[in-house]
């Protein structure tokens, strides 16, 4: 057994597949530890929040600690943040539009641009081919432009309850800065939130733990049926094999996928755990298993060794667990490996298709991905709403192939030869 491990870990596919797979299983274990919040926790109002580092505005308002810096490029950030190169395209498209000579537009000069803006833009003015969305854009653009290049500091104010007055309680220089570290409520949120406001990456680790789950019990149930009725068939032969055959027959006419869409219509959405879609799934993809098993078993059982242990009057059971299984053992794994990994796929094809667990209680990648479909983020360009799990997906995948043929080149001798 010993030699046997070293030899599979000796396999660079095996050992490239098993790193990447276990660095997922221990993301999926770990990271609850530090990240507590509940994975379908609402933390924000709007939709699909990008990635970044929220801060809250009310306690950097009111810190007492303020920092003073001079960054000479400070000024020209907080101008880029505002005012874009394609918004000086399309003020310059507008002024055109209106009249202005081309030659005596310089987008890059800001002043001068602003300018001839404050001195031209009227909200009212159409130009032809001008939509109502254009017109809604222009009006944003010159609202946002209001005290863009002015150098005095923002006064605060707070509404005095008595005398119902706005009484100022400051003024924040643009050379204040406070320091994350010290602003009470700070979120970090590495893949931004998705349709639902909730946090995708505690959401993608938990949805990763689901299908991991889901992929097992689907590969074990799948791998067990497939075991038991090849070892029947294929030593039993006779009406034995010829019944099992026909019925494995049915399954392989019938698409297993159709299959599972059926089952898992007819069981309705409050039944559908995800406990019950994996057992649903491993009933339905034990197919290849068993016939693969079968054909191993016929070539075993006229061996030697069978043959010494059928007149020493051992029974059906014990031949097929202590003579035939322990040569077909490293094959149940490699099939055991790709039905989890079949499992994962399958689940997240038939969420995708809406007919996967219920969404109220578990994520799982196909949900997240159903998710991202429903509300368009694919349309919209949030990424980060599908797009890492289509990667942890095909990672997953990816991972147990490799280890799968790495454990076939161990175990197949024309493929080590």
């Amino acid at each position: 057994m010993k030699h046997t491990f070293r030899q599979v870990f000796r396999s660079g596919k095996f050992l490239v597949g098993f790193v990447i797979f276990m660095a997922i299983v221990l993301t999926v274990l770990i990271y609850p530890l530090f990240i507590k919040y509940p994975p379908l926790d609402v933390v924000s109002r709007g939709t699909f929040l990008p990635p970044g580092i929220y801060v809250n505005v009310y306690d950097s308002m009111s810190s007492s600690l303020r920092y003073t810096l001079l960054l000479d490029d400070a000024a020209s950030r907080r101008i880029a943040s505002k005012l874009s190169h394609e918004d000086r395209l399309a003020m310059q498209e507008w002024l055109v539009a209106m009249g202005v000579p081309e030659d005596e537009i310089d987008i890059e000069d800001t002043v001068k641009l602003l300018e001839l803006w404050k001195n031209n833009f009227d909200p009212t003015a159409r130009f032809p081919g001008m939509t109502n969305a254009d017109r809604n854009y222009y009006i944003r653009l010159n609202t946002s432009l209001d005290g863009l290049l002015a150098t005095e500091g923002a006064t605060v104010a707070a509404l005095n309850q008595e005398t119902g007055v706005l009484e100022e309680k400051g003024i924040i220089n643009q050379t204040d800065y406070v320091n994350v570290g010290e602003v009470p409520n700070v979120r970090v949120l590495p893949l931004g939130t998705d349709n639902f406001g909730r946090d995708v990456l505690t959401e993608l680790v938990k949805a990763t733990g689901v299908s991991l789950s889901i992929g097992l019990v689907a590969g074990v149930v799948a791998t067990s049926i497939g075991l038991l009725l090849g070892l029947i068939s294929g030593y039993m032969g006779g009406l034995v094999d010829d019944l099992i055959v026909f019925i494995n027959n049915l399954f392989t006419v019938i698409p297993s996928f159709v299959l599972l869409i059926l089952i898992s219509f007819s069981i309705g959405q409050e039944q559908r755990g995800a406990f019950t879609i994996a057992v649903v799934i491993g009933l339905t993809s034990w197919v290849w298993t068993a016939r693969a098993v079968r054909a191993q078993v016929i070539s075993l059982r006229n061996r030697d060794h069978v043959n010494l242990s059928k007149l020493s009057g051992h029974s059906v059971a014990h031949i097929l667990t202590t003579d035939i299984l322990p040569y077909i053992a490293s094959y149940v794994i490699m099939a055991l490996i790709l039905q989890i990994s079949s499992g994962i796929l399958i689940e997240a094809g038939l969420s995708i298709l809406g007919l996967g667990p219920r969404t109220t209680d578990v994520p799982t990648l196909g949900l997240m991905m159903n998710w991202g479909m429903i509300y368009q983020a694919h349309i919209m360009g949030k990424w980060w709403a599908y797009f890492p799990v289509i990667v942890i997906i095909a990672l997953i995948s990816f991972s147990m192939n490799l280890m799968n043929t790495g454990l076939d080149q161990v175990f197949n001798p024309a493929l080590r030869d």
